[in-house]
């Protein structure tokens, strides 16, 4: 399996930022870390190793993108003002660093898949939700999708934006992103086990919402046995993708018939 480490100086988040690129062709997906972790974390802890035959018959390219949280969700002393303009630094960086690079090295057009686990599936929410003309979609596993979480109850308007409970309620149903949420693979899932109380609780929020506005998002909800841990997020990532793909190659057949 082809292991790229990549880093470069990033202009938004004035620091240096690291990637690791897995595979070297197959529909792009970038990965979003769990809370405090680096890009080397999904390899860490066994899901790479998961994914290796999509790897290795070249069906995926994973792009594993550092985690910045202890600057923004994380860093609950510090200035909200300043913890929210840092989430923003860091969705920049992905929409417009990471995405155009991504773009480059897959040698595609093709939109990437956003998945992750616990912070990570909240990452990846906030890039499907907010630019679905940049992404395909998202498989967010476990994620806790309201910013009062870890803000308690703070709010402003840059922090709004990164709060798909907050925004996406309040997006009204003629909002053109509507129509093309429908065109996307959305998967969001949460166990019913340990420590998965605050992501059910939001999650069912944006089911909600997307359920008002007709919007086809598969809201999953597995069993009570089902905790908020890697072996269960391994389970969910074998059942969900080859779903997303299947749908994402039939409707790319489609948009090619039309």
């Amino acid at each position: 399996m082809n292991r790229e480490p990549v880093s470069w100086w990033s202009d938004h988040l004035q620091k240096d930022a690291n990637l690791i690129v897995y595979g070297r062709g197959g529909y792009p997906i970038i990965v979003f870390q769990t809370q405090g972790s680096k890009c080397n974390a999904f390899e860490d802890f066994g899901m790479v190793s998961e994914l290796s035959d999509y790897l290795d018959t070249g069906t995926i390219q994973l792009f594993s993108v550092d985690n910045f949280d202890e600057d923004s969700w994380s860093a609950r002393d510090a200035d909200p003002a300043w913890r929210a303009e840092r989430q923003e630094a860091y969705f920049a960086y992905i929409t417009e660093e990471v995405v155009p690079f991504v773009h480059e090295r897959n040698g595609s057009d093709l939109r990437p898949l956003a998945v992750g686990c616990s912070m990570g599936a909240t990452h990846a929410a906030i890039a499907a939700l907010r630019r679905p003309d940049l992404f395909q979609g998202c498989i967010a596993l476990s994620g806790v999708y309201d910013a009062d979480y870890f803000f308690g109850g703070w709010m402003d308007g840059t922090l709004y934006e990164n709060s798909p409970t907050a925004f996406l309620p309040n997006m009204p149903a003629t909002h053109p992103y509507v129509e093309i949420y429908n065109q996307r693979q959305i998967v969001l899932c949460v166990g019913q086990g340990a420590w998965e109380e605050d992501g059910i609780r939001s999650q069912r929020v944006l089911d909600e919402a997307f359920r008002a506005k007709g919007i086809s998002a598969w809201c999953d909800y597995w069993g009570h046995d089902v905790n908020h841990d890697w072996p269960w997020w391994k389970k969910q990532i074998r059942y969900f993708l080859p779903i997303v793909l299947e749908d994402i190659e039939r409707m790319r057949a489609a948009e090619q018939d039309w």
